[in-house]
């Protein structure tokens, strides 16, 4: 077999290079705190689009520094009291998508909530300092500054409140609620069941921003780590600030949230994946103490892996 990476038994022993933060469980407790001092002022509105058996609506909500927050929400008509849930995430500078890639779920009787990420290509706000979409440079936001102004660290917060948020509704079984996304969206979707321990099943797909040091130190530092090069051309050219540069993303990085995940979780890998390098997803793979159903493609990179959403809908259709 062709080999981008590790083989596939050291890949499933591989700890990680990117530094851990000595106050990271400090950090994100902090943070958690934040959020839930947070009104979230929740409004739902209902959508254009529209279909015999489900409501679907746009939800807003206020996260942390102020910023409202999209996603768009699907509701079955007919269910027979609270029903499971799926959180939906979507890949770097995207947006969460047609409303019609939700309704497979609706028919199964599930409420889906697909989220805009800040300041990326739907609808939800980036306040830091301008109007609309800031789009791209996202993980690299904030690290000449205070950590807690990581713009990675409110995104992922609004993960989990919006999680808070879909459990509180009087329709949906705070037990029953998933998460699923690919590539930043698996990142997200792992980050979203660390800090909402309620999320019983995960499925995130070759997850972004984990690793960063492994992604540099491999030289793919391009396409969407491309920031790290940008970052150390114009910042540090002599990579004098280096080992501060990576401790501080690891406030962000999945690797050292995934600990936290109670989740069943069900992962798709491509062994080769350029874009987030095999070994960058098993150093928070490996790190996850909750059961794991690992799905591996060896001929696949950064792209559709077949069969993998109808994995996905079995695994979530027994929530």
């Amino acid at each position: 077999m062709p080999l981008l990476d590790m083989p596939l038994d050291q890949l499933k022993t591989y700890q990680g290079r990117n530094p851990r933060p000595a106050d990271l469980d400090e950090y994100w407790e902090a943070a958690l705190q934040e959020m839930r001092a947070t009104d979230p002022l929740v409004e739902l509105v209902p959508s254009e689009f529209t279909t015999p058996f489900a409501e679907c609506f746009d939800l807003y909500f206020t996260g942390v520094r102020g910023a409202r927050i999209h996603a768009k929400y699907v509701r079955p008509t007919r269910t027979g009291g609270p029903h499971p849930a799926l959180l939906q995430f979507h890949g770097y500078t995207g947006n969460s998508g047609d409303w019609q890639d939700k309704l497979q779920y609706a028919a199964l009787g599930f409420s889906v909530a697909a989220m805009d990420v800040r300041g990326q290509g739907g609808l939800s706000e980036d306040t830091g300092g301008v109007k609309g979409t800031t789009h791209h440079g996202h993980f690299i936001r904030g690290l000449d500054g205070e950590a807690d102004n990581l713009l990675f660290r409110h995104i992922f917060l609004d993960t989990a409140q919006l999680a808070s948020i879909v459990m509180s509704f009087p329709e949906i079984d705070e037990n029953r609620v998933g998460a699923s996304g690919w590539s930043q969206g698996g990142a997200l979707t792992m980050a979203c069941a660390a800090l909402e321990p309620r999320i019983r099943k995960a499925a995130p797909v070759y997850p972004f921003l984990s690793d960063y040091k492994r992604v540099w130190e491999m030289d793919l530092a391009e396409d969407a780590y491309a920031e790290l090069r940008t970052y150390f051309r114009h910042f540090d050219p002599q990579h004098k600030r280096e080992e501060e540069i990576f401790t501080k993303l690891g406030y962000i990085d999945i690797q050292h949230l995934a600990h936290r995940i109670r989740a069943e979780l069900l992962i798709g890998v491509g062994l080769m994946d350029p874009i987030c390098p095999p070994s960058t997803q098993f150093a928070a793979i490996n790190k996850v103490t909750s059961p794991v159903q690992l799905e591996i493609y060896p001929d696949f990179g950064h792209e559709g892996l077949p069969g993998m959403q109808d994995k996905i809908y079995q695994f979530m259709k027994t929530l």
